[in-house]
């Protein structure tokens, strides 16, 4: 490979980069469809090995996508909004406990000023917003129809996705065949094996951690209920949602069902009961779920993870949380490649230690 030719991929690559990131705004509804038909291609392939045109099969997983998509918040959104304005009703008692047992504690034992926890201002502030938004939709609402162009920009968004979504199913394999007829013909080979394990790598991670997301949201949920936590559903769907971070989930689901408990119950063994759950759910996670549904095929250490969520939204906003494990799974799976080639070059051989 020539220093010329090495030049022009470095400049076509450097040009698609910068044509990304200056239509990062716009490229959200673009996103959430093709993740949409990455996600449906394999059953839609799956129904055409049944027999079934592509045309049928699309409409199918189409029309079951789509039912999904506006099923699931009818359902989960009244159960949040009646969570919310419980949390919202406790919120004086549990911000009184903060104040009056937590404060003293991290005051006199590691120095912290009492006036960086403004308990009073926090709750007041809480309290003045969801009254004046009486409610999720409400609040969501009102944001949005602060501008007109911001109510056309939101309203275009989500008629995008299910349109682009249709679009891309229907075409999928087509566009991937067209990309790879694109490629130079001596690298084909090198980038269809590299495509080959990265799409193995996507496959586990998107809908592995998906489905490990859900479980856990369901068994924290579950498992406060049962404990008597009032607020078992906000808190553990959240708990399990936010699980694709390392550790974030647990610790902001243990802190949140700790208080709430001690709150709620005042006694220590609702806090056990808070601990034995989390503790259930991270076993679960780490010897049945995520090697049953996810496996050690991703390879992503957990600082590659943090990083990699706040430089996608550092770099790209919405867009890049969205895309930013998935692109670096791929990028580790080059990763890979580039360290075997390395111990092969002469680079690498040439400056080996002589055997002694």
């Amino acid at each position: 490979m020539t220093w010329s030719y090495r030049a022009q991929l470095a400049a076509i690559l450097a040009v698609v980069g910068l044509f990304l990131f200056l239509l990062g705004p716009i490229l959200t509804p673009f996103a959430v469809a093709a993740l949409l038909a990455y996600l449906g291609d394999p059953i839609v392939d799956a129904l055409e090995r049944l027999k079934l045109s592509r045309s049928a099969s699309v409409g199918i997983v189409f029309t079951a996508m789509t039912l999904i998509l506006l099923l699931v918040p009818l359902v989960l959104v009244p159960l949040l909004e009646d969570q919310i304005r419980l949390l919202i009703e406790k919120l004086p008692a549990y911000i009184s406990w903060v104040r009056e047992r937590l404060m003293p504690i991290l005051v006199d034992r590691l120095g912290v000023d009492p006036n960086v926890f403004s308990t009073d201002q926090i709750m007041a502030v809480l309290q003045q917003h969801w009254q004046q938004a009486g409610g999720i939709a409400a609040t969501v609402l009102e944001q949005v129809s602060k501008s007109g162009l911001a109510i056309v920009a939101f309203a275009m968004n989500l008629l995008l996705i299910p349109v682009v979504t249709f679009y891309f199913l229907r075409d999928w394999d087509t566009m991937i065949e067209r990309v790879r007829e694109l490629l130079p013909r001596h690298i084909e080979p090198k980038v269809s094996q590299i495509a080959r394990e990265s799409n193995v790598v996507l496959s586990a991670f998107l809908r592995g951690q998906l489905a490990v997301m859900l479980a856990l949201g369901l068994i924290y949920s579950i498992g406060l209920w049962l404990a008597g936590i009032k607020l078992a559903f906000l808190i553990g769907m959240c708990a399990g949602l936010l699980s694709f971070v390392p550790y974030l989930g647990g610790i902001l689901g243990v802190g949140g069902a700790v208080i709430a408990a001690l709150v709620e119950h005042r006694d220590l063994v609702h806090v056990m009961y808070v601990l034995i759950v989390f503790g259930v759910g991270q076993t679960l996670e780490g010897f049945v779920l995520t090697p049953w549904l996810v496996g050690d095929r991703i390879g992503l250490h957990p600082v590659a993870v943090i990083f990699a969520i706040l430089a996608g939204g550092q770099l790209f906003g919405f867009v890049g949380v969205l895309l930013a494990l998935p692109v670096t799974a791929v990028l580790m799976v080059i990763l890979r490649h580039l360290h075997e080639q390395y111990l092969q070059s002469r680079l690498y051989q040439d400056n080996a230690a002589p055997p002694s």
